[in-house]
């Protein structure tokens, strides 16, 4: 009895998968070297082929029907269940139905008490349901490990390609794995056109584009327009948020790009070893500090300062200025492009600098005249990493920037970003299908093209330039 409660668990059948397949793995190369022995034949592949060969079929098909059964099961039950529940409840409104199921759950988990004799019934029913659930798990597992077992113990032989078989089953597993990444990009594109067409359905495109008015907050008469109340025209005008959020990347960029480059310059051109392995430990911690501290950061002490050093010269600081989140979002990214850029810096071949060195150059002009354009295709792929993390930073700009949209070029006024009114957009009590939440996912596909045409244009340069170094 113990041992089937072990087996019940995700953990134990996860365990017993492990053994047999370590077991299979074992047997399986100690059989093709027996069979090798006796028939005086050089198998075709390695033993330990032989033996991953067995592994791959005891393995796999059970572990991934183990994980698919585990997370579809209780979502399989409870839609079965949803119907007896309707049964015994004919009266109640479909919206106390899902009540009564969560009720249900929480009664046969021991979490609720009840009195009522049919809901008692229905939660030991559900319990069997789950028990029932969890006892086929087990059985088809055991089956599957058992065929798995007895297919490749029949097909294994000397005369087996094991090493091709293994080689073939690893080329279609990393295939299936870029094509998962290229299926879950499509269908977060698909998810964003699907929403903006609908916005843009309800909202002319062109005032969208090239309007210089933001204000989702303003209600709305749907199919009507009237100035008056701010409505359809020039309330989502995407321009002065846009601008906000280039504004803010930009100032960001200026403080990251120099500290990082020239930090890494130092790092991989002029540090000794020691003193590197101390210095790049304590420049990657920046890393690793939460975001959302930056935003404290931000919001506590770099606006305050700024503001208070701008009425100390004379000028009129916003206490939500861009030049507060672009400073400290740069100090963010200095970590990412110094990393980035020290290895690709490390990487150019040591005997162009040889050859620098032996026409007569000075380390300067080393540096930058032969390191700097060979790594800047490198360089630029770290660059582009970092204002991509710029542009879709939240944290920082949700806590120091305004939500003001204010078409200006001026650091020291407030500004909005796009990441901000996204936030603002699909956070509260707003209705999902409504104009203001739909342009949201608006926002957000024209950031992706933003970015895309960013990435497309940095690959061409970084390509046509890294070519002179091939």
């Amino acid at each position: 009895m113990f041992i089937f409660e072990f087996l019940s668990s995700f953990f134990g059948s996860s365990l017993l998968i492990c053994l047999i397949s370590i077991l299979a793995f074992i047997y399986a190369a100690r059989l093709v070297n027996q069979q090798s022995i006796k028939l005086n034949q050089v198998p075709h592949s390695l033993l330990n082929y032989y033996g991953f060969y067995s592994f791959l079929w005891v393995f796999f098909p059970s572990i991934i029907i183990l994980v698919l059964w585990s997370l579809l099961s209780k979502t399989f039950i409870d839609n079965q269940f949803l119907f007896l529940v309707q049964e015994s409840y004919p009266k109640l409104p479909e919206s106390f139905i899902f009540l009564k199921l969560a009720q249900i759950q929480n009664i046969s988990a021991g979490l609720l008490e009840t009195n009522d004799i049919l809901m008692k019934e229905l939660s030991e029913r559900y319990i069997s349901y789950q028990k029932t659930s969890i006892q086929l798990r087990v059985l088809v597992i055991l089956t599957l490990v058992f065929f798995g077992l007895l297919y490749s113990f029949i097909r294994l032989s000397p005369k087996l390609k094991a090493r091709i078989y293994i080689e073939d089953t690893l080329r279609r597993t990393f295939l299936l794995a870029a094509l998962v990444a290229i299926l879950t990009t499509v269908g977060i594109i698909s998810a964003l056109l699907y929403q903006a067409f609908i916005f843009f359905s309800q909202y002319p495109l062109q005032d969208f584009f090239f309007g210089t008015h933001w204000s989702p907050m303003v209600a709305l008469r749907e199919g009507a327009i009237d100035e008056d109340v701010g409505g359809s025209t020039g309330s989502f005008g995407m321009i002065p948020v846009i601008f906000g959020t280039l504004l803010v990347a930009f100032l960001a960029m200026c403080v990251a790009i120099p500290i990082g480059l020239f930090s890494a310059i130092y790092m991989a051109e002029f540090a000794t070893e020691k003193v590197r392995n101390i210095l790049k430990p304590i420049l990657e911690v920046l890393a690793g500090i939460p975001t959302v501290v930056y935003g404290f950061f931000a919001a506590l002490t770099a606006a305050p300062f700024f503001k208070n050093l701008g009425l100390f010269v004379g000028l009129d600081v916003s206490s939500q200025s861009a030049l507060s989140a672009g400073v400290v979002m740069g100090i963010m990214i200095i970590p990412f492009i110094s990393s980035l850029s020290d290895d690709v810096i490390r990487a150019v071949p040591q005997s162009l600098r040889d050859g620098a060195f032996g026409l007569g150059s000075t380390k300067g002009e080393v540096i930058t005249l032969v390191v700097l354009p060979a790594a800047f295709p490198g360089l630029v792929g770290a660059f582009l990493l970092a204002v991509s993390r710029a542009i879709g930073e939240t944290m920082i700009v949700v806590m120091a920037v305004g939500v003001t949209a204010n078409l200006t070029i001026n650091p020291l006024d407030s500004v909005t970003t796009v990441t901000v009114q996204i936030v603002m957009l699909l956070t509260g009590d707003n209705e999902f299908d409504s104009v203001k939440t739909m342009s949201a996912f608006a926002l957000g596909i024209t950031l992706f093209v933003i970015t895309l045409l960013l990435n497309i244009g940095a690959l061409s340069v970084a390509r046509r330039v890294g070519e002179k170094y091939e």
